[in-house]
């Protein structure tokens, strides 16, 4: 059996690591797409108070620059780089702005970038489809890609892609949605298989919908379509971003060192 860079092969029965050091982060830097409101900047957050160094990206420098004070008055570390992920020439300087800022640091990104969409398919455009691909697939694959060599040369790495439930579910008017998010979920297994041989694990995260400020204002607006939702998710209730963070942390920490290509559906049993 080949094992992997990083492997520690032992007695089955030994164990190496206490349950608060499998889920500490504080020898990692995380890159965060999408950081500056809603699931993005929960995650964040909550990777800061594990003791990660965070790089927060998104296109609002002023909003990431509220998150970043917020870390830091907590006593957490955070740096800002603003980034569109729809744009290569963005993503380049948001991956050289991780090499300056690796050093000896194991590497996790998030590539949380992204909104929600509904709307009939016969309605959707052409402009709307682009975006939705754009935002969700394109900008996850090109995060990979730049910034998989910094995790590849150190034998280590962790990539969190966010899915949604809905690249398994249908629902009228998440055609588009779905299919961007269920290339995510390809994708995230494609890249693993490339990949793992040389330490990179890629996992996804799947929520159900979550009470992000722009979902409960899509709800405030059709409360019919919200209530026939809700009543698909077993645990009879929404998500909230802090439902996500447990998966979040266990899938940057060591705890899932064994685990890689898997979506990870956090949806309240809303797929099953």
């Amino acid at each position: 059996m080949l094992d992997s860079p990083d492997s520690s092969p032992g007695p089955p029965h030994v164990t190496s690591s206490a349950p608060g050091e499998l889920f500490a982060l504080d020898d990692r830097l995380a890159v965060v797409t999408g950081a500056s409101e809603g699931i993005g900047r929960a995650f964040a957050e909550c990777f800061a108070a594990a003791g990660a160094h965070v790089v927060l990206a998104s296109r609002r420098r002023d909003r990431l620059e509220e998150v970043r004070r917020g870390i830091a008055a907590g006593g957490g570390r955070a740096e800002v780089v603003p980034a569109d992920v729809t744009r290569l020439e963005d993503i380049g300087k948001l991956a050289q702005a991780v090499g300056r800022l690796a050093q000896n640091r194991k590497l996790v990104l998030v590539n949380n970038a992204g909104f929600g969409h509904t709307k009939a398919a016969l309605d959707v455009s052409e402009e709307e489809w682009d975006r939705l691909h754009d935002t969700h697939v394109k900008g996850t694959f090109f995060c990979c890609q730049r910034i998989a060599p910094l995790m590849l040369e150190r034998g280590y790495g962790k990539i969190i892609n966010l899915s949604s439930s809905w690249s398994a579910a249908t629902d009228p008017g998440k055609s588009a949605y779905g299919a961007a998010k269920a290339a995510v979920r390809h994708l995230t297994a494609a890249l693993s298989t490339e990949w793992a041989p040389r330490g990179v694990r890629v996992n996804a995260i799947a929520p159900t919908a979550t009470l992000t400020d722009f979902v409960q204002r899509s709800f405030a607006a059709a409360p019919e379509r919200a209530e026939r939702l809700k009543s698909r998710i077993k645990l009879g209730r929404f998500a909230q971003p802090r439902d996500l963070l447990g998966a979040a942390v266990f899938l940057a920490s060591g705890a899932s060192d064994f685990v890689t290509g898997q979506t990870l559906f956090v949806d309240g049993g809303f797929t099953t």
